[in-house]
């Protein structure tokens, strides 16, 4: 890729982004369903196709950094381009390129946070289950001391990744 300042290409970037958060997010609402119906394949599937549309969304990332760094390069801004806030990087463009980029950063900033709200909320989420199984099996089980166990009596972690209760006493 050039290293000089390219208006269409930028915008076909962060409209890529934007596109790709977007499929990032359809498919974590996706995975919050799997694990809601306790669907694991779906979990599974979908986990990984969030971790496609990540390294696209990285690969399109790295170029946008450079894009911007290019365009400090030419407003005379050397140096680190993140010292730069966004609007001040673009003030020099043309009106129509700087409210269209305006107009783009910002979309992409909102999709941003969306996703990172909802990733928390469904984590939050995650965590009090796990928790809630944990003192569960510590109230029916006080005797184990916290230990879980595999069904051959060799010792397992605590994660509650996976877990299985025999209802057989």
């Amino acid at each position: 890729m050039k290293d000089t300042w390219n208006f269409d290409r930028c915008v076909t970037v962060l409209t890529g982004e934007i596109e790709l958060l977007k499929k990032i997010s359809a498919t974590q609402d996706e995975i919050r369903q799997a694990v809601f119906r306790r669907e694991w394949c779906d979990f599974d599937e979908k986990t990984a196709e969030v971790k496609r549309l990540g390294e696209k969304f990285a690969i399109l990332e790295q170029d946008r950094v450079k894009f911007f760094a290019s365009l400090a390069n030419e407003s005379g801004a050397y140096g680190n381009m993140e010292e730069k806030p966004f609007h001040a990087l673009i003030m020099h463009l043309p009106v129509g390129e700087r409210q269209e980029l305006s107009r783009l950063y910002r979309e992409l900033k909102t999709e941003t946070i969306k996703i990172q709200v909802l990733g928390d909320t469904f984590l939050v989420y995650v965590n009090e289950a796990k928790n809630l199984a944990a003192a569960y099996l510590e109230a029916v089980c006080p005797a184990r001391g916290g230990k879980l166990y595999t069904r051959k009596g060799g010792r397992v972690s605590q994660d509650l990744r996976s877990i299985v209760v025999n209802n057989s006493f």
